[in-house]
């Protein structure tokens, strides 16, 4: 009976061991759950910047007043009926 308990409280300490301070035990699973909740962030952050790239590119396939302001807004596109007028200081 002795040495049943021995060796069932030997295990027990082995298996804590394994547990707490080896390699695969819970310091990798915190390590590896700060990763996936860092790259959660991550990937809310890229979802919310493609929901407003794929509302643009739809506002684009629909009408041109959109591809109009971003021509005005990056080229400086001037209607024919327009005058433009450059104010420097």
């Amino acid at each position: 009976m002795r040495l049943f308990i021995v060796t069932f409280a030997a295990a027990l300490v082995l298996l804590q061991f394994k547990l707490w301070l080896s390699d695969a035990g819970l310091r990798e699973v915190w390590r590896l759950e700060a990763a996936v909740s860092e790259q959660t962030a991550v990937n809310r952050s890229l979802a919310s910047r493609n929901s407003a790239l794929e509302a643009e590119v739809v506002d684009l396939k629909q009408g041109l007043d959109a591809a109009e302001e971003r021509a005005r807004a990056e080229l400086g596109m001037v209607r024919r009926d327009e005058t433009f007028f450059q104010i420097t200081p």
